[in-house]
């Protein structure tokens, strides 16, 4: 039995729980949502990039990455790297040295809290790059990115850096999380290059059911996701949660009814975006904003971003020239920067007391000179971006000679060409991935074309007219 007297059992209990919680958003949340979201032939590739960032973090992370994020002073953006997988550390209790923190929780405790956000940062940047990233390209960037731009982020507004000291608020990541994966995935988009133009016109998201089930997850685990970051089962914890649930709800109402007035239609994948958009919006202000203020956040998120996505994507040439293939600027750069100002005006006293912030709220209570402190964070975390996921693929590129794109025969076949695996094995629906004569052999040329293969030969059947893909441009709320 233990004789810490500093562990509070109930703090460890919700912690872990939270910590889980936002590990299931992306294991399996992301993971199905993106294998969902886009053509069959990319399905497999797309969850796995999910999949193994999650892996490649958690390495990373207890390694050396964690105290880059939450250890001691080194600079004023950074931590000292280092091992954070010795026994005696891991079960002493849990400290940010820098912020001059305590919980009531052991290390390991924390470290695994923070992992699962390091995690999902880098499963939320892949979405811009799906479809056509090489795989072995992305295995390189997940450690690198995380090490030299999302654990900077981090200890600078959570850990004790120069952020966190001027008092720029963010609750639980919508600059440390959303904003640097909006930055990143945009300007790794450019790096990379765009998809097959046929997969850019013909980009139907091969299973829309399976992305309910992964928005779904997403949602409920963003209870963890902001009512862990209080660090403590606490009344502000229950705040934000609720908070949470009430902009995700108006966020994803107010995207479907600009979908039914510009589109006259409602769109499932849609109310998935404005869902992200609000769970987005509210992650910088979950605590710190009265319910009201959630509802007004979640008018902005379902608003701004649709906006940004529908009208501004369609019509600036800067987005015809990035193809951010899960459109992750509108939904999380937009999304935060809409959550971001909206905590500088909408904090409230009370909240960033019960928060453990001596900031004396937002502009509400008479303190504008919060939503200036929230444009220098935002302007700092885009900056720092903008420039080290630039020298990340620079370096990955010319120096590592990794192409950062697929060639073009991986990129015609998909996931058979790069993992020898099809999504949905009782159906070929590449013909490409497995050619023609195969196909005649196992009688499936006939079922695919809609024929009957026992009534036509090999040789008919394997001249016979080639599929013609359905090439519809999707509406841009539903990409």
């Amino acid at each position: 039995m233990s004789n810490n007297t500093w562990i509070d059992h109930g703090d460890n209990a919700w912690q872990l729980t939270a910590a889980s919680l936002v590990a299931l958003q992306s294991v399996p949340g992301l993971v199905v949502l993106h294998a969902g979201w886009v053509k069959h032939k990319w399905a497999i590739n797309s969850a796995f990039m999910a999949f193994y960032a999650f892996g490649a973090v958690l390495i990373s992370w207890s390694v050396w990455a964690y105290k880059v994020g939450f250890g001691d002073y080194m600079l004023p953006f950074a931590g000292i790297p280092g091992p954070a997988i010795d026994i005696g550390y891991q079960l002493k209790q849990s400290t940010l040295p820098t912020a001059n923190l305590t919980q009531a929780f052991p290390q390991a405790t924390m470290i695994y809290f923070q992992f699962v956000f390091a995690a999902i940062t880098l499963v939320i940047t892949a979405g811009s790059y799906l479809c056509r990233m090489n795989f072995f390209a992305w295995m390189i960037f997940v450690p690198l990115w995380l090490t030299f731009s999302y654990s900077i982020g981090a200890f600078s507004l959570w850990g004790g850096g120069f952020l966190f000291k001027m008092g720029v608020i963010d609750y639980s990541g919508g600059y440390v999380i959303h904003l640097s994966s909006g930055t990143a995935g945009f300007v790794g988009a450019w790096w990379i290059g765009p998809r097959l133009q046929e997969d850019l016109e013909d980009n139907e998201p091969n299973n829309i059911l399976l992305m309910l089930v992964g928005a779904g997850i997403l949602w409920i685990g963003w209870n963890g996701f902001n009512g862990g970051d209080p660090y403590t089962a606490s009344a502000d914890a229950g705040v934000a949660v609720l908070n949470t649930n009430i902009c995700t709800a108006m966020s994803s109402i107010v995207w479907v009814i600009c979908d039914l007035i510009y589109y006259k239609r409602p769109s499932v994948i849609g109310a998935i975006q404005g869902m992200i958009t609000g769970l987005v919006a509210i992650t910088p202000a979950a605590g710190v904003v009265a319910g009201w203020g959630a509802i007004v956040l979640g008018l902005g998120s379902g608003s701004i971003p649709w906006i940004s996505m529908n009208i501004a994507g369609k019509k600036l040439s800067l987005f015809q020239h990035v193809d951010d293939t899960l459109g992750v600027f509108h939904t999380h750069f937009v999304g935060a920067l809409v959550g971001g100002f909206g905590t500088g005006l909408f904090a409230t006293v009370k909240g960033c007391a019960a928060f453990g912030l001596t900031n004396p709220g937002g502009a509400i209570e008479g303190n504008g000179r919060q939503v200036w402190l929230q444009i220098v964070g935002a302007l700092f975390i885009i900056g720092w971006n903008i420039v080290w996921t630039s020298l990340i693929m620079a370096f990955i590129k010319y120096v590592c000679r990794v192409p950062l794109r697929m060639t073009e025969e991986q990129l015609m076949i998909g996931d058979y060409a790069i993992h020898g695996e099809e999504p949905y094995t009782f159906a070929h629906y590449n013909r490409n991935q497995r050619g023609k004569k195969h196909d005649v052999e196992d009688g499936l040329m006939g079922i695919i074309t809609g024929k009957n293969p026992a009534g036509e030969s090999s040789d008919k059947v394997s001249g016979g007219d080639e599929i013609q893909p359905v090439k519809e441009k999707r509406m841009s709320s539903q990409e």
